[in-house]
């Protein structure tokens, strides 16, 4: 009898745990220029747009870099753009997103050298030379383009944190700023700045 009471609440336990097998919310499509339902107080899609369409702008006001007779070079990629602030964030993706929308807009008054992908056009100058392949259909040059101008920047950040409500809040200050490559001095700057306030903050991946 006893046994046979243990039994029934054994097996009564086990079919009343349940485990929740059902699907997650749907994937919803969000504008990338309006705040997501996730949200937190470090650099997201909107403040990666904004900021780089202003940048854009901007240096497209800008006579020294438009105005000239011949178009200047320019590399923009994040090899001097330095993230010294408490977010996460890839820097490709403000530094990419502000050369491709400059190089769309400019229609030409901007030249843009890819410095990154150096070795892989020398390897194919090296075929070409070598004669292993032909010389293709634009040109023969002495030498690759040497730049102008160099974008050189910096993500700063400071936080704040209220330990009674765990309220965060955190201010950024993306800089962008364009070097001479030959004098060192500066041709253009910009700067963006934006303060977020969370209650609880999101994990950036």
């Amino acid at each position: 009898m006893t046994a046979a009471l243990a039994s029934t609440m054994v097996l009564a336990g086990c079919s009343s745990t349940t485990i929740d097998n059902s699907a997650g919310r749907a994937t919803v499509y969000e504008d990338a220029r309006s705040p997501g339902k996730v949200q937190g107080v470090g650099v997201e899609s909107q403040d990666i747009m904004a900021v780089t369409d202003q940048m854009m702008r901007d240096m497209l006001s800008n006579p020294q870099l438009v105005s000239r007779e011949v178009a200047p070079r320019i590399i923009i990629d994040s090899q001097y753009f330095t993230n010294e602030s408490s977010s996460r964030i890839n820097k490709n993706m403000l530094t990419d997103r502000l050369r491709i929308n400059l190089n769309r807009a400019s229609n030409g008054r901007l030249v843009f050298v890819g410095r990154e992908y150096a070795d892989m056009v020398e390897k194919e100058r090296e075929l070409k030379r070598m004669g292993v392949v032909d010389g293709g259909t634009i040109r023969t040059t002495q030498a690759t383009a040497g730049a102008d101008f160099r974008l050189v920047g910096r993500i700063m950040s400071l936080d704040a944190m209220d330990t009674r409500s765990q309220e965060r809040s955190r201010y950024h200050q993306i800089t962008f700023e364009l070097v001479d490559l030959e004098l060192g001095t500066y041709v253009w700057s910009g700067m963006y700045e934006f303060q977020k306030s969370a209650q609880d903050d999101v994990i950036y991946r």
